[in-house]
């Protein structure tokens, strides 16, 4: 669990000095994501953290409200709308309190303990995988809305696998069969090579780690990669269909 909860930590640090920096009024700027500001964006991770943290201590009770949620999306405005009455400093606390107990909490684990989520339970290593991907994706939103650069480092490598892992998950949200398994070929930053799969399939996606991460998190589309290539009818489906969330 170390290297993992360390690349998380390092993941949240990263967003959150980056605000630091950034005067309040930037935190009212508009997102890519529909009606979010860079302010609702740190309200829905503090959401999340605060949920995450209820499943980590397995109070099954208030995971059934995100299962009584209609929507996924309704769901998450709830945390949005929490935010909306406070100043950013008390969000970015809101946020740091919440990271920092659902990460001591992932420090006492094994990495195969098992967590319950909304879907299925997962392991503990997965569950953190998932916390330092939601950080990642909303820290893009967040960049392009205070037009800072963005720079990729070695721990898109977690996520990388995870949209690889929830490959099955994917084709079944686009009502299609998943018939696998399909390796995954990715040159990660300072050319690192990270692949993920059987070595003995034919189904082949390769390019840029940078391009399949956002695409598994719905930050790109495939038409839009210019590095993504597919060989095989799964592995061409696989860029159509990955996604990690609903």
């Amino acid at each position: 669990m170390r290297e993992i909860l360390a690349d998380l930590v390092a993941e949240q640090q990263a967003l959150d000095q980056m605000l630091q920096r950034a005067p309040e009024r930037d935190w009212k700027r508009p997102t890519r994501a529909k009606g979010w500001t860079v302010q609702d964006t740190i309200s829905h991770l503090a959401w999340s953290e605060d949920y995450a943290l209820a499943a980590l201590q397995d109070e099954r009770k208030k995971l059934r409200e995100v299962a009584g949620s209609a929507t996924v999306d309704g769901f998450n405005e709830l945390g949005v709308k929490a935010g909306r009455g406070k100043r950013p400093q008390e969000v970015m606390e809101w946020w740091r309190f919440s990271r920092a107990a659902v990460v001591d909490s992932l420090s006492r684990c094994t990495p195969i303990d098992r967590i319950p989520w909304m879907v299925s339970d997962m392991s503990a290593r997965t569950f953190a995988t998932f916390r330092l991907m939601e950080t990642w994706a909303h820290g893009l939103d967040i960049k392009a809305a205070l037009e800072r650069e963005d720079e990729d480092t070695a721990r898109l490598r977690h996520i990388a696998w995870l949209g690889w892992a929830t490959l099955p998950y994917a084709f079944e949200q686009a009502g299609a069969e998943y018939p696998g398994p399909i390796r995954v070929e990715l040159t990660g930053p300072a050319y690192a090579r990270w692949v993920f799969g059987p070595d003995d399939t034919d189904q082949i996606v390769k390019g840029a780690a940078g391009e399949w991460c956002r695409l598994v998190v719905r930050r790109l589309e495939a038409a839009e990669a210019e590095t993504l290539t597919a060989t095989g009818e799964v592995a061409e489906a696989a860029l159509q269909h990955a996604r990690i969330f609903p």
